[in-house]
């Protein structure tokens, strides 16, 4: 029966990151990794995803469309997001999956992905029109 669940909760994670995925293309955000984080003992969630944005308005919109697409595939809604108030560095947590949307300056500068080194990193090419 454990196993069953286990299957359950991987397609639940694929299904979100999909989704959280879509969302952040849909409004051409750049840049996207998805870090795996369940092997590392400290970390706060499953996943981060990550990605940037060249505006203010860019980063507000990716992170609306990541809401929207999850919601509509997965049916969840965030537990929390934050940060839409200076669209810098928007935050949306799902608990298990975090997602983080930045602007290009904000990401380069906080370098949020040295502080993951260790984790399996998953990079998505832009898909070419």
């Amino acid at each position: 029966m454990k196993k069953k669940a286990e299957v359950l909760a991987k397609d639940e994670n694929q299904m979100m990151l999909d989704s959280i995925v879509k969302g952040i293309e849909e409004k051409k955000g750049n840049n996207i990794q998805i870090f795996d984080l369940r092997e590392i003992g400290y970390a706060v969630c499953d996943y981060f995803v990550i990605c940037n944005a060249d505006s203010g308005t860019q980063v507000d919109a990716i992170a609306y469309s990541v809401e929207h697409e999850v919601k509509v595939n997965t049916g969840r809604s965030p537990w929390k997001s934050e940060g839409f108030e200076n669209r810098e560095w928007i935050l949306v947590d799902y608990s298990n999956i975090v997602v983080h949307v930045f602007q290009t300056q904000i990401r380069e500068f906080y370098k949020l992905e040295r502080l993951w080194a260790d984790a399996i990193v998953k990079v998505i090419s832009p898909e070419v029109e």
